[in-house]
């Protein structure tokens, strides 16, 4: 008798975790899609990442639900009926759909991310280019200011005067010895502004770098365990499916002898 009871609770408890995970993660998958805006690319591809991240989830309770419908037939405890009768036919018919969905992922995240890396190179560009402007501007300023007598002048009587401290009067003493600097010898205005140019460009070559390489394993990654997915729920839906026409059609051939 006890024999008897473990053979019928192991099935029932492999279902009934299947199905609770499987109808979790269809829960959770629709939480996922609100607030549903699938014109944008950057909802698109947070969207598909976080349904991959979590794609293994009804895929582990499909395989349980299967593995306790097939405990359950060795213990002879098969379901007549037509195939969309049982709960088998629309577990696995759900694999089918979801490996669908992932395959067609793949390009969509694939593409999503590079528009997300030309979006981010683009930026780049703009406050790179931005920075040089401001900087051109700013050594413009230094340059007219290192020629007028006047202003060096009432530049000299306010630091000497005693009434700027702290930041301030450091900030117009090194003001001041940058445009004498400059005033002895005006090449430096250049070469000061050549070397904050490449430094300007050097954090820009970096910055694209680090976005490709960040887009590229995002991607990637995201794109092969889509694709990966795919490939399980899809095998499994299918030749579960196979399965049980070939069972149900042999069961009928049998009882019609």
């Amino acid at each position: 008798m006890q024999t008897a009871n473990s053979n019928q609770f192991a099935p029932l408890a492999l279902k009934l975790v299947g199905a609770i995970l499987i109808l979790s993660s269809l829960l959770d998958y629709i939480v996922l899609l609100f607030p549903f805006n699938p014109t944008d690319k950057a909802w698109q591809l947070n969207t598909t990442s976080q349904l991959v991240d979590r794609g293994i989830i009804p895929l582990l309770g499909i395989a349980l639900l299967i593995a306790g419908y097939w405990m359950s037939s060795r213990d002879n405890d098969r379901v007549a009926g037509k195939p969309w009768q049982d709960l088998r036919f629309w577990a696995l018919l759900l694999s089918s759909f979801l490996g669908l969905i992932f395959l067609l992922l793949v390009p969509l995240h694939l593409s999503n991310s590079n528009a997300q890396k030309d979006l981010a190179i683009q930026q780049i560009n703009q406050e790179a280019s931005q920075a040089e402007t401001q900087l051109q501007g700013q050594l413009q300023q230094v340059e007219v200011l290192a020629k007028d007598e006047r202003r060096l002048k009432e530049l000299d009587q306010a630091i000497n005067s005693g009434q700027v401290q702290g930041e301030q009067l450091a900030r117009l003493t090194a003001l001041r010895e940058q445009l004498q600097k400059f005033k002895q010898d005006p090449k430096a205005l250049n070469q000061q502004l050549e070397t904050l140019r490449t430094q300007i460009r050097s954090r820009k070559l970096d910055a694209e770098t680090k976005a490709n390489q960040q887009a590229f394993k995002l991607g990637i990654r995201t794109a092969l365990s889509s694709l990966l997915l795919a490939v399980g729920y899809i095998a499994l839906g299918w030749t579960g499916l196979r399965s049980i026409g070939f069972s149900q059609s042999g069961r009928r051939k049998v009882k019609s002898r």
